[in-house]
């Protein structure tokens, strides 16, 4: 009987993956720019990807304690979109947890609430899908506040939005509504920061973070955790030894669709597009077909609400 390997490692780095694509394509890498190019599109065909549905291997768990009187949360950066989420009450304690419906609502919906300051157990959650940008506004504190201050005042609130997530020096701040030039109800230290103090005239970047916003805003009566599941984004293709951000079954999906995407760009290789095109086509949907659970499950993704662009 022949001998085989005895492992079950094979992978290709950036460097590979991108010889073995510009070898489908009827080329070869030959420059940095070659290498640069290939991996601009590559990181195109990553963010495509997650427009096509549930990519398994991005799918991620995670909590958020939420507490009494903030209703607005940061998720992680990387954040696409929940694909499933409910309220936790009595974590950790076999006799007492329990995980509660929370439902979720559009935008459209999350407007016409009444009051959405009252406060009770969670019971609806608006999903704000931020890219997770941080925008310049040319605005400064007018004094010096401490890691304590939850009021925060500003030479101006110009281009602001009425409530949402700031950035000072390396802290990210949610405010629930702006009064005259100052920030109230602040929450310190969001999205995994920390709380600090921050000298008069420091720069004030808007903080465009993925978000939750739950109603009823919690009170005090137990301890509540939102539980959700997310789908995360593809990492970015990295330098020429790193290898990707995807399970090995989409190997040939990416040689495949790196290859198509390249010859985009290359003259002498537009006679290939048709069979590249239907090369990664197949194997997309081979790949895809691999890519999910093999049990029934309740999950739907991408809910869409009318009137809302979230």
């Amino acid at each position: 009987m022949a001998k085989t390997s005895g492992t079950t490692a094979f992978n290709l780095d950036l460097t590979e993956l991108v010889e073995e694509a510009f070898e489908r394509a009827g080329s070869e890498l030959r420059t940095g720019y070659d290498l640069k190019t290939a991996r601009r599109s590559l990181n195109i065909m990553f963010a495509d990807w997650a427009n096509r549905g549930i990519n398994m291997w991005t799918f991620e768990q995670g909590t958020i304690d939420l507490v009494q009187g903030q209703n607005t949360y940061a998720l992680p950066d990387d954040t696409v979109d929940l694909l499933e989420h409910v309220i936790r009450t009595g974590a950790n304690v076999a006799a007492t947890q329990a995980d509660l419906t929370i439902t979720r609502i559009s935008v459209s919906t999350y407007a016409t609430l009444p009051n959405k300051l009252q406060q009770a157990r969670p019971i609806q959650v608006w999903v704000q899908r931020y890219n997770g940008q941080q925008s310049p506004t040319g605005l400064t504190l007018d004094g010096a506040i401490t890691a304590s201050s939850t009021e925060i005042t500003l030479d101006s609130v110009v281009g602001l939005p009425a409530a949402g997530f700031v950035k000072i020096d390396n802290e990210i701040i949610n405010y629930g509504y702006i009064s005259g030039n100052t920030l109230y109800n602040c929450f310190r230290g969001q999205a995994n920061t920390t709380a600090a103090s921050h000298a008069d005239n420091t720069a004030v970047y808007w903080q465009q973070v993925p978000a939750i916003t739950v109603w009823p805003t919690p009170d005090n009566a137990q301890s509540y955790q939102f539980v959700y599941w997310r789908l995360r984004r593809t990492q970015d293709a990295g330098g020429g030894v790193n290898v990707m951000d995807v399970p090995f079954r989409f190997i040939p999906c990416m040689a495949a669709g790196l290859s198509y995407h390249i010859a985009l760009k290359v003259p002498n290789a537009l006679d290939r597009l048709p069979i590249l095109k239907a090369q990664y086509d197949e194997a997309w949907q081979l790949a895809a077909g691999e890519d999910q659970e093999k049990a029934a499950i309740r999950f739907v993704p991408r809910q869409q609400f009318i009137g809302s662009t979230y």
